[in-house]
């Protein structure tokens, strides 16, 4: 099985698009959670297992979880998406940072975004709030074991990737093949894309012709089943 520091380096000239289209085309299943979760700022890229924790008003399950972190894991925690306080800063980024993490998912805000902005790690919430947390609830026997993302509930047999455009939970035991089913992807595109700059229509690279006469003959016949045929990145 990948570890956290591996995964981030087949991640490096990957996006998470091809990350799902790597799902799709390999049939495993993955998660792209229906919330804003983004980059604090633009340009911030992570991959790694999950370091789960559920956030219940205190700083210290951020810190435990910390230790028994691999490098580069990513910290996905769990805070209800609550829009009434941050439940992360500089402080607890900047430890993350000297922990070894790989980054930081939240479901939920966070603060000090001047701070956050200056500090090269990675950080993807759903907003910011400046308020800390007023609160401090039961910890619950899962609190590092489990997080939640919305309604999807992952643990550490989950990777994950983040990029400008969101972020992707998928098995962490497949992450091999589709990480590798993903830059064969990105070849074939980038191939595409440099035929088409160079004046080569997708549609000739396609013979999207070929596909409307069979198409015409058999009114099942999808273009899936045709790039399977001809190649192509394209739905295939």
């Amino acid at each position: 099985m990948m570890r956290s520091a591996e995964l981030a380096s087949w991640f490096g000239g990957l996006s998470t698009p091809l990350i799902c289209d790597a799902c799709l085309r390999l049939g495993i299943p993955y998660d792209v959670p229906e919330i804003g979760l983004r980059p604090i700022r633009p340009g911030l890229r992570l991959a790694g297992r999950v370091l789960p924790v559920h956030h219940y008003g205190s700083v210290d399950v951020f810190l435990e979880a910390f230790g028994s972190a691999a490098p580069g894991d990513v910290l996905v925690v769990d805070n209800a998406d609550r829009t009434d306080e941050a439940c992360i800063g500089d402080l607890t980024v900047l430890e993350a940072k000297l922990a070894g993490l790989g980054g930081m998912v939240v479901w939920g805000r966070h603060r000090d975004s001047a701070e956050l902005a200056s500090i090269d790690f990675p950080v993807f919430t759903c907003g910011t709030c400046p308020s800390g947390p007023r609160r401090l609830d039961p910890r619950l026997p899962d609190a590092l074991t489990s997080a939640a993302v919305g309604p999807l509930l992952v643990d550490a047999s989950y990777f994950v990737a983040g990029g400008d455009d969101g972020v992707v939970f998928g098995p962490l035991e497949q992450a091999e093949r589709i990480l590798a089913a993903a830059a064969k992807i990105a070849a074939t595109e980038r191939a595409q894309a440099d035929a088409i700059r160079s004046g080569r229509s997708l549609r000739e690279q396609l013979r999207f012709s070929e596909y409307l006469d069979a198409r015409a003959r058999d009114a099942s016949f999808t273009l899936r089943m045709h790039l399977k045929k001809v190649g192509g990145a394209i739905e295939e």
